[in-house]
């Protein structure tokens, strides 16, 4: 098995168990490991640390499996890995879920959820990618029936020097949309062109908190994608619901899942267009809201954007408070990785100052547990979000 020596004194993160190891901490390579092959991990003085996938491309050199170097990387460790990653999803209440959260359950680069019978995987890293056809496997070990769909078509495959792939791993081909209950709410999801793998699976957990205040409420669901906040608001009693998205396909979805519920189609509205300008045009017509969600897409994607992107919160959390009725509600989030927070917190308590408005916390809303993040893996809590009242 070929070797990696670390650079004198840059093995303290591998020493406290964070599973990435940067380019610039790699003194050099001892034998010729291939893109995504295991590799022992050693510290300066040679004294093997872990074991770790091999990717030479990427700025992340090295994904550890394992902290004990003695592990063997082989189909048992998988099976091991992911039958215990499944089994702690198993009181989640939902057809469609996380099975596994890549580093958060010690599986760097690989995603796997299922939506009813269809199990979608992404392989975002060399070292998950060396690994898919075992992993496939399992997974048909584990499912039987279940079909298993990849939607390995994100940016940071070319950081890994891996080429964009979709398709079926095994059994059929998906429907246009497949139907999910989540929480008995009733949903259709595109799980191979929509968002992520289909749909935002890790805000569950808020859709049934807004569930839980929206009754009797006028709701303003912005970037609403396919409708699930709406949807829940309505559920939960809401008066109207105005869905407000960039993409006109997503709404038509909103639609379709709006009806599959039984909703009055009067209680609610659609509007095609820009979220931040939509918001100004009602800020200077004075139409209001009862409830407004913020739910966007990520603004930061590196460091170098963190100002613009904070800029970009500030913008709508400022539009949002003048928007909302006395004693009204906004449930705002951030699924920017980058954007901690006490940053975030203050972000929103920025722009309410700004709107000339007094409000509070009333809760703050994390990322749903098929979620999980890992205790050495900080960069796992990127969902972070606030509900807060308005005087």
């Amino acid at each position: 098995m070929s070797s990696v020596i670390l650079k004198k004194g840059r093995e303290k993160n591998l020493l406290q168990r964070h599973p990435w190891i940067f380019s610039g901490a790699i003194e050099r390579v001892e034998g010729a490991p291939s893109v995504g092959e295991t590799v022992t991990v050693c510290s300066f003085d040679r004294k093997p640390l872990a074991q770790a996938a091999w990717s030479p491309q990427s700025q992340i050199s090295l994904r550890v499996w394992s902290f004990n170097p003695e592990t063997m990387i082989d189909a048992a460790f998988f099976r091991t890995k992911l039958k215990n990653a499944i089994a702690a999803r198993g009181k989640i209440n939902s057809s469609a879920l996380r099975l596994v959260a890549a580093e958060s359950d010690g599986l760097p680069g690989l995603i796997i959820d299922r939506y009813a019978d269809w199990i979608v995987c992404q392989f975002l890293s060399a070292g998950s990618e060396h690994w898919k056809e075992t992993i496939v496997t399992l997974l048909q070990e584990f499912f039987p029936g279940l079909s298993i769909y990849e939607r390995s078509d994100v940016s940071v495959r070319e950081k890994e020097g891996l080429p964009s792939r979709c398709g079926v791993l095994s059994g059929t081909e998906p429907p246009e949309h497949v139907e999910i209950n989540e929480n008995g709410m009733r949903l259709l999801v595109d799980i191979k062109g929509g968002h992520k793998t289909g749909y935002y699976l890790d805000q569950r957990d808020s859709r049934a908190a807004v569930r839980n205040w929206a009754e009797g409420r006028n709701v303003l669901n912005c970037f609403s994608y396919t409708g699930g906040f709406g949807v829940a608001a309505l559920l939960g009693g809401a008066k109207h619901v105005l869905q407000m998205d960039s993409s006109e396909p997503a709404l038509d979805i909103a639609r379709k899942n709006a009806g599959l519920n039984g909703l009055d189609p009067a209680a609610s509205e659609y509007m095609c267009g820009d979220v931040f300008k939509e918001l100004r045009r009602f800020r200077d017509s004075r139409r209001d809201f009862d409830l407004i969600i913020l739910d966007p897409p990520k603004f930061v994607e590196s460091r170098g954007q963190l100002e613009g992107g904070a800029r970009g919160y500030k913008d709508i959390n400022l539009l949002a408070f003048k928007l909302l009725r006395p004693g009204g509600l906004l449930f705002t989030f951030s699924c920017s990785g980058l954007m901690e927070m006490p940053l975030f917190h203050k972000i929103v308590a920025d722009s309410a100052l700004d709107a000339g408005r007094s409000a509070q916390i009333l809760a703050v809303l994390n990322q749903s547990p098929d979620h999980p993040i890992a205790l050495n893996f900080p960069e796992g809590a990127y969902l972070k979000g606030l509900i807060c009242r308005a005087e």
